[in-house]
């Protein structure tokens, strides 16, 4: 059976719009954004690498960093090389059954992202607030198991979202205002009655935002409390740069994805929905590998092993 008599579509591909407004600037922006794409590959690829490589690095957080970096390698690498194109050529058409599998791999990577995020907090939490229990508790079988979580509740969460959404009729226009296809430009064009499947994405949007921040903010309160019980200054100081580092990122994180998706009407902000997905999709993947790992003097303290065994 084909794609058209399976959802009741006559569009067979979707044409991306992408910057107009700004495409006389096409070859400045297509450099500033591969240079920040390759960065945050190169940045992210670095942290998944010296994790494996160095044995110091192989406890519960830079585990669940490295599964992270590899998430933002994969999650940028979805979306970036198609922009990079829109800079250079302008408007792009995308095939039918493409558009929904980078829609598909998109919200799947971010749902599982944020997810992972709140796991990430949990660790913290434990290891600065509950130090005593923690490599109990975080043994390599428990974090496994939280990771296939994360992927498993993503995936069948999103893959029931494009799949009714993939069902919906597109009868035309056929133009996206977006840079990517993203589900919530995507309803906006179908000719059916989207109701339903615009408060399932609300549901599903505030599901794993909501959850994943609520425990995020928690896990963080508690670890605050903590650092102010430090005795020492300057542990207190190097405590709150720290965290205050992974809080502006995360605002960042959860703002964005805030601003595009927990409002269950979609029509109206399609426009400024692009400039808050460039903020998830270039800026914090370039930001996460400074902030979280790159700072760190371990990290640094394998990087200078590392290159030193290369030159041997």
């Amino acid at each position: 059976m084909s794609m058209e008599m399976k959802n009741g579509t006559n569009v067979q591909e979707f044409t991306l719009e992408g910057f107009p407004a700004v495409q006389h600037l096409g070859k400045i922006l297509f450099l500033v954004h591969l240079l920040a794409y390759l960065a945050s590959i190169a940045g992210n690829a670095v942290i998944v690498t010296i994790t494996c490589a160095d044995s110091r690095l192989q406890t519960p957080m830079y585990f669940f960093l490295s599964i992270f970096s590899f998430f933002e390698c994969c999650f940028t690498s979805a979306v970036i090389p198609k922009l990079l194109v829109f800079f250079l050529f302008g408007k792009q058409t995308i095939s039918f059954a493409a558009c929904f599998t980078q829609a598909f791999v998109f919200v799947f990577l971010g749902a599982s992202g944020f997810l992972l995020i709140a796991v990430m907090s949990v660790d913290r939490y434990l290891a600065i607030c509950k130090p005593l229990h923690y490599t109990t508790i975080m043994n390599l079988r428990t974090c496994c198991l939280l990771v296939t979580a994360c992927f498993a509740l993503g995936f069948t969460l999103m893959a029931c979202l494009v799949v009714k959404v993939s069902q919906l009729s597109f009868c035309g226009p056929h133009v996206i205002p977006h840079f990517f296809c993203d589900l919530g430009p995507l309803i906006h064009l179908s000719c059916s009655d989207t109701r339903s499947v615009e408060t399932l994405l609300f549901v599903f949007a505030l599901c794993v935002l909501l959850t994943s921040l609520i425990i995020t903010i928690t896990a963080y309160s508690h670890i605050v409390v903590t650092i102010i019980g430090l005795p020492s200054a300057k542990e207190r100081q190097k405590a709150f740069s720290t965290c205050s580092s992974h809080l502006i990122v995360l605002s960042l994180m959860y703002g964005s994805c805030v601003f595009i998706y927990m409002k269950p009407k979609q029509v109206n902000r399609l426009d400024s929905n692009k400039e808050a997905a460039l903020v998830n999709t270039v800026v914090t993947p370039l930001l996460n590998p400074v902030i979280y790992t790159l700072r760190n003097k371990q990290v640094h303290q394998a990087l200078r092993e590392t290159r030193s065994r290369m030159k041997i």
